[in-house]
């Protein structure tokens, strides 16, 4: 009967190492997010995929859990089930949508909201987007932005009655509310989002923007940071915003 501390085989570490590699290389981030997404310590991921220590069952199960795939093969032993007794299924107030039914919302995006700090220019920032096992539910997570200590993370709601899909964040009763259509054709996802701008000491400020989500892959390499017009990529950033108007995906109301 195995154990979840079980060490696996140097050879199956290895295997196991393999492809984690290549889900970090085909899903272009780093193996902090991973460790953050899996919630382990940095130091043990690092560590086991260098050869320095073996896997464990544990280990492996939370990662397989953070990337939504096999690790070892022929299947040892079947993933712990989530602590909150709903598995694979989102809880009541996030929609009760399944994993396997919103596996295509998973990856990496560039995210694009118009600069609060300077007129015409484009804020961008990446989000990762994976399934929390211990939540059952998919949670994003923002990376690489200008203003690291604003970073965000929460879960995704995803009700059938909308036909949307809301990333909320809720911090001690604060929330930041994100809604966005259903994806385009090439996965594209526009909306709103309704925060808060930071001002002067203390002062905060409730503002609402254009936001679009576009997937990261391709030949292009995304740009990062507050984007001003001439700039690598202002173009093809600018456009996806414009469009959240013109299509229209939202709706923004003359005062």
């Amino acid at each position: 009967m195995q154990t979840p501390d079980k060490q696996l085989s140097d050879e199956q570490s290895r295997e196991i190492a393999t492809i984690i590699r290549e889900e970090i290389a085909r899903r272009r981030i780093s193996r902090q997010t991973l460790a953050e997404q899996a919630k382990l310590s940095i130091s043990t991921l690092e560590k086991a995929l260098g050869g320095r220590r073996p896997f464990t069952l544990a280990t492996t199960v939370r990662l397989e859990e953070a990337l939504g795939v096999s690790l070892r093969r022929g299947g040892d032993v079947p993933a712990a089930p989530s602590v909150n007794g709903h598995g694979d299924v989102a809880p009541d107030h996030l929609g009760a949508y399944s994993r396997r039914s919103m596996s295509w919302i998973a990856g990496a995006y560039v995210t694009l909201r118009p600069s609060f700090g300077e007129a015409g220019a484009i804020y961008a920032y990446r989000t990762e987007i994976a399934w929390d096992a211990m939540g059952s539910c998919y949670e994003f997570r923002e990376a690489e932005r200008q203003d690291a200590a604003y970073t965000q993370f929460g879960e995704v709601s995803v009700p059938n009655q909308s036909g949307h899909i809301y990333f909320v964040t809720n911090r001690n009763g604060q929330f930041r509310l994100i809604t966005v259509s259903r994806p385009t054709i090439a996965g594209e996802m526009y909306g709103i989002i309704n925060t808060l701008l930071a001002g002067r000491g203390s002062l905060l400020t409730p503002i609402a923007a254009p936001i679009a989500y576009v997937p990261i892959g391709g030949s292009v390499e995304p740009s990062y940071g507050r984007i001003s017009a001439g700039a690598a990529n202002y173009d093809r950033y600018r456009a996806h915003l414009q469009k959240i108007m013109d299509e229209p995906f939202a709706v923004f109301l003359p005062g």
